[in-house]
């Protein structure tokens, strides 16, 4: 049973804080799943608390992990969101799958982020003496997407797509720099020894992967993408987009971070492009 039948279920005994953090829920699951514990309190007029002990009396560790069940309640309600693409679809079918797909995937990101996390990766990338990122197979379009980002906020920075490079890098690294780690597995042996190297030399580690995978626990800071893909026969496709627009999370707190005046320094790399372009009409 999901959890949105649980809380619907009339034999399931709640405490009346709890009735009412129910029928908040209820009222409009799709908000919650955006919320904060602290509006959801003030909504159901109860303390957090309340609303703490009654995630964990439907079996979740925490307000986070209830807004990433509750999104997979709702996932469940739409069965062409958690369908994968097959053989026999249409043109139309496939399409409608992949929008739907790409769609579920950043609901679920988004309730499952982690904002003590988030804070925590922006502080390190906004110090940091060097940021590097790493990605290999479909990961790497990712990180060369973060390079190009992060190359504006004047700090250097530079992907590395080869696991040799990755390695020899790694071995280099000190405490003032700052290593991100993208892989939708987290099983991936190389990138796991590579994090494990960049970890020894004491830089800081930030996973972009699976929640709980063996790259998770090599990592200082992990930003957990949980999405029910099937990878067995198309590369992931989902999970890139919901790792990219994590990306673009980073970047621009780190932007948001350093003040109005780091905005004139994007304004002035955003002017140094004018002469490339041909102006529009």
């Amino acid at each position: 049973m999901n959890i949105l039948n649980q809380i619907r279920d009339p034999d399931f005994k709640l405490s009346k804080s709890a009735q009412k953090v129910a029928a908040a829920v209820l009222q409009n699951p799709e908000q919650i799943i955006h919320s904060s514990i602290a509006k959801l309190a003030t909504s159901a007029e109860v303390s957090e608390p309340s609303v703490i002990r009654f995630c964990h009396k439907f079996g979740c560790s925490g307000f986070p992990d209830f807004k990433v069940q509750l999104a997979q309640s709702l996932a469940i309600g739409m069965p062409q969101i958690t369908r994968g693409v097959d053989e026999n679809d249409n043109l139309e079918t496939m399409i409608d799958k992949i929008f739907d797909s790409t769609h579920a995937t950043l609901q679920l990101t988004r309730a499952a982020s982690d904002l003590p996390s988030i804070e925590k990766a922006t502080d390190a990338l906004a110090q940091a003496s060097s940021i590097l990122f790493f990605g290999l197979g479909a990961s790497g379009p990712v990180a060369l997407d973060a390079q190009h980002k992060f190359f504006r906020i004047n700090t250097p920075v530079i992907a590395h797509i080869d696991i040799l490079n990755q390695r020899m890098t790694s071995a280099n690294l000190t405490s003032r720099d700052v290593v991100v780690c993208i892989s939708y597995t987290g099983r991936t042996i190389a990138m796991i020894e590579t994090a494990r190297i960049a970890k020894k030399c004491g830089a800081e580690v930030i996973g972009i992967t699976s929640p709980n995978s063996p790259l998770a626990k090599e990592c200082s800071i992990v930003l957990g993408v949980d999405t029910p893909e099937d990878t067995d026969m198309y590369t992931p496709m989902t999970s890139r987009i919901a790792h990219l627009v994590l990306i673009d999370v980073l970047v621009t707190a780190v932007a948001l971070k350093r003040g109005p005046q780091f905005s004139e320094h994007l304004l002035r790399i955003k002017e140094s492009f004018a002469e490339t372009r041909i102006k529009a009409d």
